[in-house]
């Protein structure tokens, strides 16, 4: 067998050779009419890939496409849009992969895989998976996030995991299920060959047609798989923590298949058994019966390492763990895989004993750095909490020192918190890391005071503040904890890296979290896809009956804290060292125009939204908001941060962006809802000269 993955190498490179190496310069003739030479800059390329969902393997999210440049930013336009509207498409998670010539995608509830003309975005072929009742229960149908892509004996094969938990393989050609993968699945509809019922290797009973029964646990997927030398490892999620009142679930085990066979290779544990390393680490027996440990969060891996990063996300019930004492490995960690036999070759837990939901909602990134005058491969984790954590990617030695440290302990009745948890000494945190009085609105003294009286009946304190439930001996209605559940750093804005020069950019939020806590047999009332069978000690207010934890809000309207509220951080990760930061987009009208402001000169508070971004050799592109609402990509300078050129767009971007080079025309495809709109320097022009 011979497999191998597009866009990787097989001997040690330095980063800038390693790029360039992803960039397939053909020297065959364009097509007549193809004005591409007089607007692109010499020495263009021809075509250019983006093999994975994070553009490579290392999730970078960073083209070597070159065409676009700073100084013809402005003449992009609209080229095509893909409107996934007869797929049901809605959220525009997915982003593209461009391989050997096409786009790839998946889009709608059913999660059809689709292939595109990559020049006029018209569908060449699409694949749907039979109609099964674990589709059915699934609730990250339209989520999606994209497609692997490896090449096996030659050809080209698309690998996608369904809602429903099947790893399909399709002929990226012509999308049929591929001959000679997986093993027949007994259910009327599906192909008997190209399909691997993932549930068949978790361990647990379950029925091909209706999965695994609900008193025992869920699992599905919104990530794809990723093909790291001959091996498709496969991810997964579980039923949202904050929509969960009782202790049994299932953990989300880490599974690995041979790329051209579909052959199972490996299981890794994501909670800890009977002698495995971290067992101790559940107490009162918990590993038993609790679950939910899932990476949920797309996959990255180092091929010449042969190692696949994994980032978790909590253990059960994202609020309270009175039911599972203990650190609880590997819950929200950062995990290096060696991909050929699934043994751990180290890990880093970034939250002990979570209980703020801060999953780990972004791939890994990997990516050279200079390290006391050598050059290093590192890995770098964004989070929710606006940490960013950095290790040596071989060995997973911190960058930097990170400090256990104090942090304040749970008042919730059977509650037993981690007495400390970890902090990086750098990098600094990229974005509000708790929060105080001095964090407040103080446009005026009138809107400070405003905003304290609003904090009255919350507790507040600094980063990991405990939740509280609703009979709390403080008399306070809950607590607030800064970044909540929404980051910080959350799904919809993936970091982005330059490998040319080792500076990660994150996008974050100014945001916070309120809950308050109540008997979690009040709160079971509310859930009707709930799994388990005991009912949890205590459970978010916010779903239970006649409760309802809400949250703070400012009587003017305006947020809480000062701006900005979302922002862009370029941390140089050779020195750990900030290099800058901008506010994304402009102040919203409704900012600006609020009538507590009048007379008051804002500045730049930032949109509020986190930003798509890609990273090309001469900018950072991102997509945000104008203070009207208008959409635009913006072009930023990697090294300042100063704004190069904008254009406005005809839609909101909503996850992630990538770019390709195809017959030398370079495109940028925004995730625009259920549409794909494609951005080039010739528009629609190209197009139709070229056909």
């Amino acid at each position: 067998m011979t497999t191998t993955l597009v866009g990787s190498g097989s001997s040690r490179q330095s980063a800038k050779s390693r790029w360039h190496s992803l960039s397939r310069t053909l020297t065959r003739a364009l097509p007549l009419g193809l004005l591409v030479a007089a607007a692109s800059p010499a020495g263009a390329q021809d075509t250019v890939e983006w093999t994975h969902l994070g553009g490579d393997a290392h999730h970078t999210r960073y083209t070597p496409a070159a065409n676009i440049t700073p100084q013809n930013f402005g003449e992009l336009k609209e080229a095509w849009v893909w409107d996934g509207a007869s797929f049901d498409a809605a959220s525009g998670r997915s982003t593209p992969s461009y391989v050997d010539g096409k786009l790839f995608t998946v889009a709608g509830p059913r999660r059809h895989v689709v292939a595109m003309d990559p020049m006029t975005g018209e569908t060449l072929w699409s694949y749907r998976e039979p109609n099964t009742f674990r589709w059915e229960y699934s609730m990250r149908q339209d989520y999606g996030k994209g497609v692997a892509y490896a090449e096996v004996n030659g050809k080209g094969v698309v690998y996608i995991i369904s809602p429903a938990f099947f790893l399909t393989a399709l002929d990226a050609d012509t999308g049929a299920p591929l001959e000679g993968f997986g093993q027949p699945v007994p259910i009327e509809g599906f192909a008997q060959t190209g399909v691997v019922d993932l549930l068949n290797d978790l361990g647990h009973e379950h029925d091909p047609y209706y999965g695994i029964p609900k008193e025992v646990g869920y699992v599905t997927a919104s990530s794809p798989p990723i093909v790291v030398n001959g091996v498709v490892v496969v991810g997964n999620s579980a039923e949202q923590g904050y929509n969960q009142s009782r202790i049994e679930n299932i953990p989300g085990d880490i599974l690995a298949y041979d790329a051209e066979t579909g052959a199972f290779k490996w299981k890794f544990n994501v909670i800890p058994q009977p002698g495995e390393f971290g067992h101790d680490t559940w107490e009162n027996d918990a590993w038993q019966y609790t679950g939910d440990v899932s990476p949920w969060a797309p996959l990255s891996a180092d091929p010449e390492l042969g190692l696949v990063y994994i980032a978790t996300n909590p253990p059960t019930v994202d609020y309270y763990g009175g039911f599972r004492p203990g650190d609880g490995l590997f819950g929200t960690s950062l995990i290096a895989i060696d991909v050929q036999t699934g043994e751990r070759r180290w890990h880093f837990q970034l939250v002990h004993h979570d209980v703020w939901n801060y999953d780990i909602p972004t791939a890994p990134i990997v990516m050279d750095v200079e390290q006391n005058g050598r050059t290093i491969k590192a890995v770098a984790q964004a989070t929710k909490q606006t940490l960013l954590f950095a290790f040596n990617a071989e060995t997973g030695e911190p960058l930097w020192p990170i400090e256990e440290r104090p942090v304040p302990q749970s008042l919730v009745p059977g509650e037993k918190l981690s007495p400390t948890q970890p902090f990086p000494t750098k990098p600094a945190p990229y974005d509000l890391a708790g929060i105080s009085v001095d964090d407040l609105i103080d446009f005026t003294p009138e809107l400070r005071e405003q905003a304290i009286a609003a904090l009255a009946d919350w507790e507040i304190g600094p980063l990991y503040n405990p939740p509280l439930h609703r009979d709390n001996p403080l008399g306070k209605r809950g607590s607030l904890w800064c970044p909540g559940d929404g980051g910080g750093s959350n799904i919809t804005g993936p970091a982005a890296a330059d490998p040319e020069s080792g500076i990660i950019y994150l996008t974050s939020q100014s945001a916070c979290s309120a809950h308050t806590l109540v008997p979690g047999d009040e709160a079971d009332l509310r859930y009707m896809t709930d799994n388990g069978t005991t009912t949890t000690g205590v459970t978010p207010a916010q779903y239970a009956n006649g409760a309802g934890g809400g949250a703070p809000r400012h009587p003017s309207g305006l947020p809480l804290m000062k701006p900005p509220y979302s922002r862009i951080t370029a941390i140089d990760l050779n020195t750990g060292e900030t290099l800058w930061m901008i506010p994304i987009g402009e102040t919203p009208d409704r900012i600006k125009n609020n009538p507590a402001l009048a007379g008051v000169d804002v500045g730049n508070t930032g949109t509020g939204a986190q930003a798509p971004m890609l990273v090309t050799p001469s900018m950072l592109v991102y997509a945000g908001d104008v203070s009207d609402g208008t959409p635009h990509l913006f072009a930023i300078d990697k090294m300042t941060g100063n704004e190069l050129a904008r254009i406005p767009v005809s839609a909101a971007s909503r996850y992630g962006m990538m770019s390709y080079v195809h017959e030398g025309e370079q495109y940028i495809i925004l995730q625009t809802g259920s549409t794909l709109t494609a951005m080039s320097l010739h528009g629609p022009v190209a197009t139709a000269e070229a056909h």
